[in-house]
């Protein structure tokens, strides 16, 4: 229901800050902008760390709305829900969060239908295993999800392969994956607790690529020509946000994250400050 809903920030848009100023301090500066959730990523979760997370919790009364894992680690030594598990359901319940989302295919199976096929039957083990503590599984999409095999969406296969993993959809990379983010919020309404709110933003070629290519030199401008692509700051973007937030709670979300890969020589604490103006105008100030 839309009184459940709540707007929180994503961690990875502060991994730096994450890593400098440490969890405590960065989630201080969190709660100062407006935000009282948070989704923690890009965090190393090292029982000095998960202290400071708790201790910043209670302190500024925010929620932790969910935590970040690999099914496999990524890199050596690092924590996984194959490798870590017991360790992972204990920060949950330290952190009094019932979510826990992994962030991205496997790189492996980016290119290969039977690694993701396994990676969902794989995860669907995990989340059989969560669900004895009460604890649930979420996957989050990037562009990828949607490549088709045999005129199915990638995502579907995943949603379909793995029947106890939930979802967190990314707007931007919905879009980015060639499909109306609203329409996809509507078909897995009951299976996206999480929404990852960020804008779609298209910026002009750059003058230097034009005069390279003027000068007979032309790479540089396909190049520019087809990656001008930004994340964005909410509002300032393409998207219908409005119509996104609606339907994601139609759908049944618990929170909205806002998020923000890259900021582009922006402070990334500004880019969380202008998202939050931007949905206290929009009407949305009794989800924060």
């Amino acid at each position: 229901m839309a009184q459940q809903v709540k707007i929180g920030a994503q961690g990875y848009t502060l991994k730096k800050q994450f890593s400098e100023l440490g969890p405590y301090e960065t989630l201080k500066r969190v709660s100062e902008l407006g935000y009282n959730a948070v989704e923690i990523s890009q965090v190393e979760m090292t029982p000095e760390n998960v202290a400071e997370i708790k201790r910043a919790s209670k302190e500024f009364d925010m929620e932790i709305a969910s935590l970040s894992a690999g099914l496999k680690p990524m890199m050596e030594g690092q924590e996984s829900l194959s490798t870590h598990l017991d360790k992972i359901i204990e920060d949950c319940k330290t952190l009094n969060t019932d979510i826990v989302r992994i962030g991205m295919l496997p790189f492996e199976a980016m290119a290969s239908l039977d690694k993701v096929v396994e990676f969902c039957h794989e995860a669907n083990a995990v989340a059989e295993k969560m669900k004895e503590h009460g604890i649930k599984l979420y996957y989050h999409n990037h562009h990828i999800e949607f490549v088709k095999y045999d005129g199915r969406y990638l995502l579907d296969i995943i949603r379909d392969e793995a029947p106890l993993l939930g979802f967190e959809l990314d707007v931007h990379w919905v879009q980015r994956g060639g499909r109306n983010p609203v329409e996809v919020l509507k078909e897995y309404a009951g299976k996206v607790d999480l929404v990852h709110l960020k804008d779609y933003r298209i910026v002009p070629v750059p003058q230097e690529a034009v005069d390279e290519l003027l000068k007979g030199n032309g790479g540089d401008f396909m190049n520019a020509f087809t990656n001008n692509i930004q994340f964005a700051e909410l509002g300032q973007g393409t998207l219908d946000l409005p119509a996104i937030i609606e339907q994601s709670i139609a759908s049944g979300a618990r929170y909205l994250l806002v998020e923000q890969d890259e900021q582009y020589g922006r402070d990334p604490f500004d880019c969380l400050a202008d998202s939050c103006d931007y949905l206290k105008e929009a009407g949305y100030a009794d989800l924060f």
